[in-house]
């Protein structure tokens, strides 16, 4: 049986252009600090006609496979997590089988998972407990979550983001699953859904689904700490993971959940509350559930209380949402890269707790555990390859204006066939792939900007 079984490699794309969020409340006639203090972002990140879920997954892949010095013949698992609707049949994940055909591996199992936000997390359990299975064949398994998130003009479209991130995994990881701490909630909800297939955009009921989000987060932290205290036979609290990583659908919610977290800590009468907190939390004690979903002082106390602890303990992971917005599947797993980017120095032996939500819903609380590792998996060659900083430093600001005029093109291309994209590559950066035309049986081709003096032209991805 394989040991230690959790990641050993990552890599992120996101697009390279974005837009400033306090420009963009701006031009929307929002008031001052909407988008930035009301949401907690400060840029958002987007597709240009270029580029799209599946140019950013080819990219991210072949990125990771290149820089870990991975032989494609390796990859024995390929899950791709994505709620960006491309093709209601083609998977994915198939898109990607020609960068391992060329190599002659095309036996290669999985498909892709799809839930919302939640379908990255789905992908990555598969393949954990694939390596974990007596079906595991001895090779790694690859983890893709890819979305772009675009929202119709409205309160919702400054939520937005894009992303893919690529996840190397098997046994003897850097970060190892606990695999028995693990707690989920899955139930019944329409609280954001895309039943509209002639358009991107979702349904978004903003309201319901903030309180589903923290209903589900309650739940799984209860059988989190049930299953914990059943196997190390002693109370959970907060105190017993050095971080914790949530979903980004914008920062604001991720400071209302940590602070959620601490209520129930509160609830629970755990050894992480102090005197001075118990005393501010107290008047709020005799609150039913539903109460205290819609309970805007305890919401506002508990952020209060819950502060210092959030500075440690969270604000080391909301680099990139920040920065590039809400990236669905990929969006936790860009939390946790930017943890692995700011503390890969102080992470060996850790513990850190990762929060997965997808509306509809589905949610699952799980643990994982950090060593140094052994080049190339190792903390601080994650961190390395990374190259977070970089990335973003790199990026081009577009004006709002601009960003609504390619809004207005996507929602034109959507699901057409029959064009020829712009195929200005300027913007991205060597490597990167992009989308070159569809054809009029909707066959989608890609391109690979220049690689020093080799360009790859012309990968068809629906059909040889």
């Amino acid at each position: 049986m394989a040991k230690n079984v959790g990641i050993l490699a990552v890599d992120i794309y996101f697009p390279p252009t974005f837009v400033q969020q306090e420009a963009l409340e701006a031009h929307d006639g929002a008031s001052k600090g909407k988008y930035t203090i009301g949401l907690g972002q400060d840029c958002m990140a987007f597709c240009t006609e270029v580029e799209d879920v599946i140019s950013m997954s080819l990219t991210a892949v072949t990125s990771l496979l290149d820089k870990y010095n991975i032989d494609p013949k390796q990859i024995g698992r390929l899950e791709v997590g994505s709620e960006t609707v491309i093709d209601k049949s083609k998977s994915i994940k198939t898109f990607l089988m020609q960068i391992f055909e060329k190599f002659g591996n095309t036996d290669i199992e999985g498909v892709d998972s799809t839930n919302a936000c939640y379908g990255g997390t789905a992908a990555l359990f598969n393949c954990v407990n694939w390596v974990e299975s007596s079906s595991w064949d001895g090779r790694y398994g690859l983890v893709v979550c890819t979305d772009s998130a675009v929202y119709a003009e409205g309160p919702a479209r400054p939520t937005g983001g894009a992303a893919a991130i690529a996840i190397l995994v098997g046994p003897d990881a850097p970060i190892a699953f606990e695999s028995k701490f693990r707690g989920s909630h899955m139930s019944h909800a329409y609280d954001f859904y895309k039943p509209n297939l002639a358009s991107e955009y979702p349904v978004v009921d903003g309201k319901l689904s903030q309180t589903c989000y923290l209903m589900a987060l309650d739940s799984c932290y209860k059988h989190f700490c049930a299953k914990y205290e059943k196997f190390e036979g002693k109370q959970f609290s907060i105190s017993d993971a050095e971080y914790f990583v949530f979903h980004s659908p914008y920062n604001k919610l991720v400071q209302k959940s940590f602070a959620r977290l601490v209520f129930n800590d509160f609830v629970r009468n755990a050894s992480s509350i102090d005197e001075t907190a118990k005393e501010k939390l107290a008047p709020f004690s005799n609150l039913s559930g539903d109460e205290s979903y819609q309970n805007r002082d305890l919401e506002k106390v508990s952020q209060q209380v819950a502060k210092p602890l959030y500075d440690a303990k969270v604000k080391p992971t909301t680099l990139i949402p920040k920065q590039v917005g809400n990236m669905y599947t990929a969006s936790l797993y860009a939390a946790f890269a930017s943890l692995l980017h700011s503390k890969h120095t102080e992470l060996a032996g850790k513990r850190v707790t990762l929060f997965s939500y997808g509306s509809g819903l589905t949610a699952t609380m799980f643990s994982l555990r950090l060593h140094e590792g052994q080049h190339p998996f190792s903390l601080s060659n994650i961190a390395s390859v990374m190259n977070v900083a970089g990335k973003l430093k790199a990026r081009h600001e577009l004006p709002p204006e601009k960003f609504v005029d390619i809004m207005k093109l996507m929602e034109h291309r959507y699901g057409a066939k029959d064009f020829v994209t712009s195929k200005d590559c300027s913007l991205l950066a060597s490597g990167t792939y992009y989308l070159t035309e569809v054809d009029s049986l909707y066959r989608r081709f890609y391109a690979q900007k220049a690689v020093g003096n080799t360009v790859e032209n012309g990968l068809l991805a629906n059909g040889h």
